[in-house]
């Protein structure tokens, strides 16, 4: 009798937690997301498939896609391919790994837009790093890293590799260092180590970081507003769906653009997550126990 009351009791404490979750994600996540989908199914003329039929037709608005692929996919591969030796050279904790970390945060704090003031502040056609290798003669004229592709990629890579290092990092640190020590006991050197025993435990975690870096470097704005050129090489998705809904006031060919942009994330995510079992089948992480 006391086992089915206690049983009883736990039930309605998950009870008491899964219920407000449930409503929680339902009102912030399902709700939008169902209310977008149906209103992109609504256009203003035309059949219930005209938006999608205009935003593939139209030859300012499909190309953001491939503009926006070009942006996020090597800004979250130059991330991802940085962060991990770093961290993996920073897995024993140190005082040098606490400052670190404590350094990699200010960028993320700051955000987008002050990384970009900085950005024109420094590498802008009269900013202090054209002045300087103007100033030693290792280069003619204003040197052009604004209001471009190169200044939108650096400024995603700038604020996405805080991000990626720091997830990097606490996946890497779970990783039992004992299993290292074995394979080295057996002969393996620190390169053999790192290729048969950490990274096979990390690729779970790497899917996992590329999926999270990749879908914050598509839904770029600001950067390709403030550092690009919105009219041309960097008119990403995002900035497509900002004219539809407050220049047109078109809030249903809104709706398909973001819809058409969370598919192509979708595609991409599933592509990465897909993948992991070609490097590793068993537990996620091998941990400190």
């Amino acid at each position: 009798m006391a086992s089915t009351t206690l049983t009883q009791r736990r039930f309605d404490r998950v009870l008491l937690l899964v219920i407000p979750a449930a409503a929680f994600m339902l009102l912030l996540f399902v709700y939008p997301f169902l209310y977008g989908l149906v209103l992109s199914f609504e256009p203003k003329e035309g059949g219930w498939l005209a938006n999608y039929q205009h935003f593939f037709t139209t030859d300012n608005l499909y190309p953001t896609v491939w503009i926006t692929l070009k942006l996020a996919i090597p800004a979250t591969l130059i991330n991802v391919g940085l962060a991990l030796p770093i961290a993996y050279r920073m897995r024993v904790k140190s005082g040098y790994q606490r400052i670190v970390t404590t350094i990699l945060v200010v960028p993320i704090t700051l955000g987008t837009v002050l990384i970009a003031e900085g950005m024109l502040l420094y590498f802008g056609p009269k900013g202090w790093l054209s002045q300087f290798l103007q100033l030693v003669h290792l280069y003619d004229g204003p040197i052009r890293l604004t209001h471009n592709y190169w200044g939108v990629l650096i400024s995603l890579v700038i604020s996405g590799f805080p991000f990626a290092f720091l997830l990097i990092l606490s996946y890497v640190t779970g990783i039992d260092p004992v299993l290292a020590r074995a394979a080295a006991t057996l002969g393996a050197d620190p390169r053999a180590q790192f290729r048969h025993i950490y990274l096979p435990l990390l690729a779970p975690g790497l899917a996992m970081c590329f999926c999270l870096a990749f879908v914050q470097a598509f839904s770029v704005f600001p950067s390709a507003v403030l550092l690009g050129s919105p009219a041309g090489p960097t008119r990403v998705i995002s900035i497509a769906a900002y004219e539809a809904a407050f220049e047109l006031y078109d809030y249903s060919l809104a709706s398909a653009i973001a819809m058409i942009m969370g598919f192509v994330q979708l595609i991409i995510v599933a592509a990465v997550l897909g993948s992991r079992s070609v490097f590793y089948r068993g537990p996620v992480t091998g941990g400190k126990g």
